[in-house]
């Protein structure tokens, strides 16, 4: 709220909190999601956090329609970063809310890229299983792409990465990137979807000297989509 207020785009903006965090973070704090992490990053963590938030997504714009804050026809837009960002995705791939405009800040593509980033991290490796191996497929963004484009029109995909992203692998994003490129120009609507690497910008994204840059690419995919 604080660093992206997107005061320019005309829209009532809601900034909902990822389970396990912030408000909603369990009783025993940060002890609890290490406690979980070292348990299961995936299925204690990831799926929790990143699987549920988009699980929500129905449910927040029934509450918005209920409170009077948004109409039958008007048009929805996500911002996701990190972990919200493989949430946005998996939203755009299920498609149980009609999206039509997304903006993607260093987003994890996946439990699988999300448990690379933890395994570089930690040093660890991580025990894969059938459920979290399912886990993974259900939310590859690279393998979904074909999901995430459809639509008549598609949702117009603003994925922005900063160069000095140390947590997210380029290789990841670009899968991404080629992946739906081509999906895009099949739907002669190739300027819906853009890659763009923003210089100097961190994962974290707080106290960058690109903050202005990132919320103007940001603001102004949005007024142009929504």
């Amino acid at each position: 709220m604080e660093v992206l207020p997107l005061d320019d785009v005309p829209a009532i903006k809601v900034y909902l909190g990822l389970p396990l965090f912030g408000k909603r973070a369990p009783s025993g704090g940060m002890e609890d999601l290490v406690r979980r992490q070292k348990q299961d990053v995936g299925l204690k963590v990831f799926e929790p956090v990143v699987a549920v938030a988009a699980n929500e997504l129905p449910r927040v714009v029934r509450e918005l329609k209920q409170q009077g804050c948004m109409k039958r026809n008007d048009k929805i837009g996500l911002f996701g970063f990190s972990a919200g960002g493989a949430s946005a995705l998996i939203a755009l791939a299920e498609r149980s809310v009609g999206v039509r405009a997304a903006v993607l800040l260093n987003p994890s593509t996946g439990l699988t890229a999300s448990v690379e980033a933890f395994e570089r991290a930690t040093k660890q490796s991580y025990t894969w299983t059938p459920k979290s191996r399912a886990l993974a497929a259900r939310t590859d963004a690279v393998q979904r792409a074909a999901d995430i484009a459809k639509g008549t029109p598609p949702p117009a995909v603003l994925l922005l990465e900063g160069t000095q992203d140390d947590l997210i692998a380029h290789a990841s994003l670009t899968a991404l990137a080629d992946a739906l490129t081509p999906r895009y120009e099949q739907a002669h609507e190739r300027v819906r979807f853009l890659h763009l690497a923003i210089p100097g910008l961190s994962h974290n994204v707080t106290g960058s000297h690109s903050e202005d840059e990132l919320g103007r690419q940001a603001s102004v995919w949005f007024n142009r989509y929504l």
